[in-house]
């Protein structure tokens, strides 16, 4: 994990840090390609090329924000979309770790 995304998480307690680790592994597990991963607006992202996926950090959940997240809304029944379409996961919810990395894998890999 880079500096600034380690330095963006600083004020976050560690229950908010694992599970962002938790997320953060899965994103480059789904993949085979080289990512960069920078701060977006503020927002730490994982990018391979133009695609990305972005972990957005909060008390009590994180949101994912991806573009395959849509095509496996059934696949996600029991969590929150937000009105912009991120898949937002409680803390206190299990992390759906094979569905992720199936988005994770379209989201950066799909051209």
């Amino acid at each position: 994990m880079n500096d600034s995304i380690v330095k963006f998480l600083e004020p976050f307690d560690e229950h908010t840090r694992q599970r962002f680790k938790i997320l953060y592994d899965l994103i480059l597990e789904s993949t085979s390609q080289v990512v960069e991963e920078k701060l977006w607006a503020k927002l730490p992202s994982i990018y391979c090329g133009n695609n990305y996926v972005r972990l957005i950090p909060f008390k009590d959940h994180i949101n994912i924000e991806a573009k395959g997240i849509m095509a496996y809304q059934d696949k996600l029944e029991g969590y929150r979309f937000t009105p912009k379409g991120m898949l937002q996961i409680g803390h206190k919810q299990e992390i759906p770790g094979e569905t992720l990395r199936l988005i994770f894998k379209d989201s950066l890999e799909t051209k």
